[in-house]
């Protein structure tokens, strides 16, 4: 039996899942079944292993559910962003190949303008949805025993590529003879303490691929995941107090927000039976982090790794604090750091990392960039720029070279610079991260108007476009007129430069 189904055999009437903000919960005995009963449904439609589904929802039982009945029916779930616009969202549908989409009733201006032609089977979550059977019709009149045995499916993520179009990252099914197999050579248990006794808080959207991850372990663990919709810092807190979480996940702008609190309202809520707080997603000021671990104690543990899967590095608190800045050292995978030719550089100079012995992955439809993915010797990068100390620890330089880290988003610069450049009095666009204390960096867009000099009339247009044009992180926040942009003898923009008189 996999994992969660073992969980429900053990401790049925334990809490599964609690969502705060409708009172809503589901037991292991509760989610199993469904799960199950969502099984059976896609089997009846006529879904084969390794087909798709999409989910447009919030936070809530039904993602959960249809996410582990997809998975026991051999299929790929991709979990859609809320906050994506729609052609957003059509692309990811379109090149995904999802043969299901369901969306929840509160999204209806947003699933209201979906263009789903391709899209054979609609459901809607939470309330009617014109054009979409209810959610119900999928799942009722079936067993709430196990399909028949079919590969493990698994989520199919989607990432922006450096075209700014989102990149889905495909890996293999899982046979079912495997299920029980650790995905990679890392102990959860070992790293960040999972247990049956663990309570773990998310405090972000399941659509983004670490929520996803980890609120699923921590359930096969037999944890209970107390699931937010959204982040709110001293919501946060009272959350960890009211239901004694052990475990929860951050990134370094919730940190931010968080230390911003006012003295009186950070002691109001005990925190005593907190014991890891794991953060990943961009790198973290070493002031923030410092003042973090001072506040709840050596209890911070970060990763570095990518939705690719190619590799994971791990540090604790006592560690980083002998290794400030450092995201430690390989748990998954080797790591070697090479220049731009490929030969590997010694500590203390920083190259490309590469993981070696990682899974492997594709960009889905996308060939080129999966080849750039990998060298000559298999192993696999994201791209990023870092270096190794003397005892193999790794320092991030950068997280790919036009990378912008917003808030833990990732945020690519050519699909706002596409957008500006769809104004008329935009002659050239450049767009780079700015230093944010909160977010990190902010996207600021640096133009050269066809007719100079630039207004305020226009930069408030652009914005505007934008806004209308984008999803919120990938917004710029301020916009600035230059006389030309810097490129090189073969035309290509000097991004770097552009940096550099910003720092």
């Amino acid at each position: 039996m996999p994992l969660l189904a073992e969980r429900a055999a053990r401790t049925p009437d334990k809490l599964a899942a609690i969502f705060p903000d409708s009172g809503e919960a589901l037991t292991f005995r509760e989610l199993d079944a469904h799960a199950n009963q969502a099984a059976h449904g896609f089997v009846a439609l006529g879904l084969e292993p390794g087909q798709g589904i999409a989910l447009l929802l919030e936070n809530g039982p039904d993602f959960l559910i249809l996410t582990y009945g997809a998975k026991r029916a051999g299929l790929r779930v991709t979990p859609l962003s809320i906050h994506l616009r729609p052609n957003e969202v059509a692309h990811v549908l379109r090149d995904s190949g999802a043969a299901l989409l369901v969306a929840s009733a509160s999204l209806a201006t947003l699933a209201g303008a979906l263009d789903l032609g391709a899209i054979a089977h609609r459901y809607a979550s939470g309330g009617a949805l014109p054009g979409y059977a209810p959610l119900a019709a999928l799942m009722e009149g079936h067993p709430t025993t196990w399909p028949a045995l079919r590969p493990i499916g698994r989520e199919f993520l989607y990432s922006s590529g450096t075209t700014g179009l989102p990149k889905g990252i495909r890996r293999p099914l899982i046979p079912f003879e495997d299920r029980h197999k650790p995905e990679f050579d890392m102990s959860w248990k070992a790293f960040y303490g999972f247990d049956e006794s663990m309570v773990y808080l998310s405090p972000a959207p399941l659509y983004h691929a670490a929520p996803n991850r980890y609120v699923q372990r921590a359930m096969d663990h037999g944890g209970t995941a107390v699931i937010l919709k959204k982040f709110d810092a001293e919501r946060c807190l009272a959350m960890i107090a009211e239901h004694r979480v052990t475990h929860s996940q951050w990134v370094p702008t919730m940190f931010v927000r968080l230390l911003a609190l006012p003295d009186a309202t950070r002691a109001a809520h005990d925190l005593s039976s907190h014991r890891c707080a794991i953060h990943a997603a961009a790198p973290c000021p070493v002031p923030v982090k410092r003042a973090m671990i001072e506040w709840w104690g050596p209890i911070i543990r970060e990763y570095y790794a990518g939705s690719e899967g190619i590799g994971t590095c791990f540090i604790d608190s006592e560690t980083w604090l002998k290794k400030p800045g450092s995201v430690g050292r390989p748990a998954y995978g080797k790591v070697h750091i090479l220049d731009d030719d490929g030969r590997e550089l010694p500590p203390g100079e920083t190259g490309r990392i590469w993981f070696e012995g990682g899974a492997r992955f594709a960009y889905h439809n996308d060939p080129d960039k999966t080849a750039q993915a990998y060298n000559d010797r298999g192993w696999a990068s994201l791209h990023d720029l870092g270096w190794l100390d003397e005892e193999g620890f790794l320092f991030l330089s950068d997280r790919r070279a036009d990378l912008i880290l917003s808030g833990g988003v990732n945020v690519y610069p050519a699909e706002i610079e596409a957008v500006l450049l769809t104004h008329p009095e935009v002659g050239e666009a450049a767009v780079i991260g700015v230093k944010d204390l909160e977010f990190g960096e902010r996207p600021r867009a640096l133009i050269v108007p066809r007719h100079p000099p630039g207004t305020d009339a226009l930069a408030q247009e652009l914005l505007a476009l934008c806004k209308q044009n984008l999803a919120g992180p990938k917004q710029p926040r301020a916009v600035e007129f230059l006389d030309e942009l810097p490129r090189s003898e073969a035309g290509k923009l000097l991004r770097r430069v552009l940096k550099e008189r910003y720092l």
